[in-house]
């Protein structure tokens, strides 16, 4: 079995631990999700396990308006990928999968490593114990363009001395004849956040198999309802 999952941020909240103390966690909804593909050296040239998160007409009962909701939502390519296609199908897993929205690789050093692991396989958050050392993958939030002051943590310019709007001006960005441009990587205005972001080494505190519900402590990127990627700790640090 394999311990990684796909799952979306819920929000914040605080558990006790036996001591009294407080503990400030991330709850995620982590999984069910599916083994969509198992990619060996042989035939892609490396190890990893592809996995599907989060069904995209899961809540509809009519299977008509099922069809068509997934049609709208999935490209024929990726319903030939989970094998949804009628007739010729370009993939046929061992075992049918639902049509998932998300698709993710978790990728290994060796084949040991996914034995036993089959396509169609469902995965779900009791993979994890409690005290197991984490890395979550998020999108962090996207504060749209902002200048120096905000996003690299810049000083105003002086409010006196004849100025009366440069206080937030970058000032400077090079010098005059030499070199005569501005060097690569000079911090400026720009886009800010929306970056792919990891945070190692978070402590799972809470593991609901029953709500698959995943609790973390501390805080992990992104905004409520956002994608994010569970995997074991590759920077082990113990609790002291």
């Amino acid at each position: 079995m394999i311990k990684g999952i796909i799952g979306k941020k819920v929000g914040m909240t605080q558990v006790f631990e036996a001591d009294g103390r407080v503990v400030p966690v991330t709850v995620i909804q982590a999984g069910p999700c599916w083994v969509t593909q198992v990619k060996t050296p042989e035939l892609d040239g490396y190890v990893a396990v592809q996995l599907g998160f989060e069904e995209v007409a899961g809540e509809i009962a009519d299977e008509r308006a099922r069809q068509r909701k997934v049609e709208r939502r999935l490209s024929k390519p990726e319903r030939g990928h989970l094998g949804l296609l009628d007739g010729d199908q370009r993939k046929s897993l061992e075992q049918s999968v639902p049509a998932l929205r998300h698709l993710r690789e978790f990728r290994f050093e060796s084949e040991t490593a996914i034995d036993g692991i089959q396509e169609g396989q469902q995965i779900t958050v009791d993979v994890f114990d409690t005290g197991d050392r984490v890395d979550v993958v998020g999108v962090s939030k996207g504060k749209g363009f902002q200048g120096g002051i905000k996003r690299h943590n810049f000083r105003r310019q002086p409010k006196t001395h004849g100025q009366s709007d440069r206080e937030r001006a970058p000032g400077g960005i090079s010098a005059g004849s030499t070199p005569g441009r501005v060097k690569k990587g000079t911090r400026m205005s720009g886009r800010m956040g929306n970056d792919r972001v990891t945070i190692q080494n978070l402590e799972v505190v809470v593991v609901d198999a029953d709500r698959n519900l995943l609790a973390v402590k501390g805080s992990i990127p992104g905004a409520k309802g956002g994608l994010v990627i569970i995997q074991p700790s590759k920077k082990q640090r113990q609790r002291v």
